[in-house]
């Protein structure tokens, strides 16, 4: 009814606003609180499935949004998004059931979102283009378009030794402080993709806006979408955080860009869900992580993905507890993945950066991205990383005698220049063909 009393030009430009208020509900469905626990808050109704959000209206006039997470007893329960200080019993609750979209725009390219999806910059709000679900299902395997392209990542070990295509998902592991976000921020500001979109869960407050001004820069962040849910966000806005980028980065997938979607991290992802899971009563498994944590991961992971409208490579962080690279996180994401970059301790101790331990780490569809010459390049230099490895304490001790293993001699020889390839600076932009270049020069000398 409410387009018959507008024009043509009128409906065109109202038409986001007038979809949004076609599908609002016609009542809504409530509820009261009736107990609260901890981090859950038991409530006898409103009608709304898990997953869905409701609003607390308290008695002194405060709103407080919440996530249903289970059922119990004819009981629904919820977490917090925000915080319940004023909660009482009896205040009524309201279900939300159309929050489970984010408004997108072309305009959020250079801002920076919470996990409601709003600009936290203190900039002007954007005009939303549309409303993307959060919790879409990961497209089926039929809609998928073979992985043929390589993307550029600016980084001389990745874009050689560990070739990334476009729609590939990669894992990139280590323990804390081995350079996980100085490789993230260089990847986003030297990549060949159109956009890309940074989801920073569970990070430490101070080092967002550290992140945005060291290491993406202004660059960087001209064509980046940042999506930031901090430590102190309730455990399941740190979640939804994650599911709006998701939706930002399938907006402009939508628009025929390449995409770059970099997740840090997916174990705090992972600990949030935990929480969620341990607080609804599920029972513990793996080290305490619930079975919700493993039924989460394939959700998100498998969203990105090549498609006929466009591409969303992901790259996605686990921070290794313990160094231990078989707890179960790393284990569930890298049975996933096409590929794991492994970063080593030994190497960032020793000021190597990148930290990536080439014979470790792999990149599953190398072989389809990759030129036979690279290849063969590629191969040779493996070869010889593994030879010195594998002799690595004979050379410290002086043991070894020269000429004994002609492969071994050839390593030896190599090893400066190798050592160089493998390492760069932090603000080093490498063309892939230069890289490529260097690639074949350096196996050329291998014999």
């Amino acid at each position: 009814m409410s387009q018959l009393l507008l024009n043509q030009s009128e409906r065109w430009s109202m038409a986001p606003y007038l979809e949004i208020l076609e599908k609002a509900p016609t009542h809504l469905s409530t509820g009261s609180v009736t107990e609260m626990v901890g981090l859950l808050v038991e409530s006898d109704g409103p009608a709304a499935g898990v997953g869905d959000f409701c609003e607390i209206r308290t008695k002194s006039g405060q709103s407080i949004r919440t996530q249903v997470v289970g059922f119990r007893k004819g009981k629904v329960l919820s977490m917090p998004l925000e915080e319940t200080g004023g909660l009482h019993l009896g205040d009524r609750v309201v279900a939300r059931t159309g929050e489970g979209s984010v408004p997108v725009a072309r305009a959020m390219l250079g801002r920076v979102l919470d996990g409601f999806g709003r600009p936290m910059d203190g900039l002007d709000p954007f005009v939303p283009e549309a409303h993307y679900p959060m919790f879409g299902a990961p497209p089926g395997p039929l809609e998928r378009v073979d992985i043929t392209n390589p993307i550029a990542t600016g980084i001389k070990v990745i874009d050689s030794m560990l070739p990334c295509g476009e729609g590939q998902r990669i894992g990139i592991f280590g323990g804390s402080g081995v350079g996980k976000s100085t490789l993230m921020g260089t990847i986003c500001r030297q990549n060949s993709a159109d956009v890309s979109v940074i989801a920073m869960i569970g990070e430490r407050n101070r080092e967002v806006r550290g992140f945005i001004e060291r290491d993406l820069g202004p660059e960087g962040m001209k064509r980046s979408v940042l999506v930031v849910s901090t430590s102190d966000r309730p455990a399941p806005l740190r979640i939804r955080a994650a599911f709006v980028a998701l939706a930002v980065a399938e907006y402009f997938r939508d628009q025929g860009a390449k995409v770059l979607l970099f997740m840090d991290s997916v174990t705090r992802l992972a600990m949030a869900q935990r929480e969620i899971g341990l607080a609804a009563g599920e029972p513990p498994s793996q080290k305490g992580y619930t079975p919700s944590v493993f039924n989460l991961l394939p959700k998100i992971l498998e969203r990105a993905g090549n498609f006929k409208t466009g591409s969303i490579t992901g790259y996605f962080t686990v921070l290794v507890e313990g160094d231990d690279f078989n707890e179960p996180i790393c284990d569930a994401v890298r049975g996933i993945v096409d590929g794991h970059i492994i970063l080593s301790r030994e190497m960032g101790a020793a000021g190597h950066y990148p930290a990536i331990d080439v014979l470790q780490s792999v990149s599953r569809l190398a072989n389809q991205i990759s030129t036979p010459e690279q290849k063969e390049a590629a191969r040779k230099i493996r070869g010889v990383l593994a030879s010195y490895h594998r002799s690595a304490d004979l050379i410290r001790l002086g043991a070894y005698v020269s000429g004994s293993d002609p492969d071994l001699d050839s390593a030896i020889r190599v090893k400066p220049n190798l050592e160089n390839f493998l390492r760069q600076d932090s603000h080093a932009n490498n063309g892939l063909d230069d890289t490529l270049q260097q690639l074949t020069q350096l196996a050329a000398q291998i014999k």
